[in-house]
Order: C-alpha cells, then sequence, then structure tokens
C-alpha cells in the first residue's frame, strides 16, 4: 500500500501557491511600468535628439471666440455704431495633455488560490480454485484395472492502483487604483497651469 501522506509531502506546493503569486507580482510589475511608459510617451514630446533629448510636457491648445464685457459701452449712447455692450475676444487656452486623459492605473485588490489534491489508493485481490479428477475401472478375465487422475489449479492476484488528482484554481480581482500621491499633486498643478490668453 503506498504511503499517501509522504505522497502529499513531497507535491511542490511553492510551485502550485507561490507560481500564481509570482505570477500576480509580475502582472503588477507590468501594470506599473504600463503607467511609467504611458506618463512618458503621451505626456511629453522630445524636442532634443535622439543622443540628447530633452523632454517637454505636451499641450493641447483651444482657441475659441466668446464674448467680454465692453469697457466702453454708455447704455445712454445708444445711437454710437461701436457701443455694444459685449464685444468678441479670441481666447486660446493651452492644456496639459495628461490632465485631460485617464492614467491607468490598475491594481491587484485580491488574489484566491484554490488548491486540492485528490489521492484514493485501492488494493485488488482475486483468488481462483480450479479441482479435475477422472477415474476408470476395466476388468478383462478376472484382471482389474484401474486409472485416476486428478488436477488442482489456484491461482492468485492482487494489486493496487492510486489514483491522483489535482485540482488548481486561482481567481484574480484587479481595480482601477487612485492615482498615487505625489502624481495627484503634479496633475493639480498641471491643471493650475491651465492659462487663457
Amino acid at each position: 500500500m503506498p504511503n499517501l501522506v509522504q505522497e502529499l509531502n513531497s507535491l511542490d506546493f511553492s510551485v502550485y501557491i507561490g507560481g500564481p503569486l509570482q505570477a500576480a507580482v509580475d502582472a503588477q510589475h507590468a501594470a506599473s511600468m504600463s503607467q511609467v511608459s504611458f506618463i512618458q510617451e503621451v505626456g511629453f514630446k522630445n524636442v532634443g535628439t535622439a543622443q540628447a533629448p530633452d523632454y517637454e510636457l505636451r499641450y493641447v491648445d483651444f482657441k475659441y471666440t466668446k464674448k467680454v464685457p465692453n469697457p466702453t459701452y454708455d447704455p445712454d449712447a445708444t445711437t454710437a455704431p461701436n457701443n455694444q455692450p459685449f464685444n468678441e475676444a479670441e481666447v486660446l487656452i493651452s492644456v496639459p495633455f495628461l490632465t485631460m486623459l485617464t492614467i491607468p492605473a490598475l491594481r491587484i485588490e485580491e488574489v484566491n488560490i484554490d488548491f486540492n489534491a485528490k489521492l484514493t489508493s485501492t488494493e485488488t485481490s482475486n483468488v481462483s480454485s480450479e479441482f479435475a479428477g477422472s477415474a476408470e475401472i476395466s476388468a478383462k478375465f478376472w484382471k482389474v484395472n484401474f486409472k485416476a487422475s486428478a488436477s488442482y489449479k489456484r491461482t492468485s492476484s492482487s494489486g493496487t492502483s492510486t489514483e491522483r488528482t489535482y485540482t488548481l484554481g486561482v481567481r484574480v480581482r484587479a481595480v482601477n487604483d487612485e492615482l498615487p500621491a505625489g502624481l495627484d499633486r503634479i496633475l493639480t498643478m498641471l491643471e493650475d497651469s491651465i492659462a487663457a490668453q
């Protein structure tokens, strides 16, 4: 009979449990590096050369026309041609590109690992017996011949079978994390730098 406890102890739980955890750590690292790459590629532009890069913040310029109060408006002088309560002014707004986008911040919140090992041992034993016999009597002129034969056969077999079943279930729950405090402060400063001209 196999030693099931010893067989369970021989399982490498560092692979079954540590493997999914290591994969989650690698995924979290990849998500963080993706955030860094996104900020660098989308939020900045290289104004230098390939040998000497120089990065500047990328801005988006908006131009529109809005009505502003006319400082020379005189409500009593209604006949003057340029005496309007509002004048049209062209406004140019420069907005940092990063403040307009959702920065990816994926975080693994929960990792559930379910590992089940099922070992079933079965012993089988088969015994079979077979007996055969024959007898023969003949008489010839007062001589009697007697023949007898017998045979006996016994077979036995035994065996042990072990059934192994392993199941591994991994459930990962990821959420969109809040921005780090430092990055949030930088984005707040960038929003304050939005200026209308």
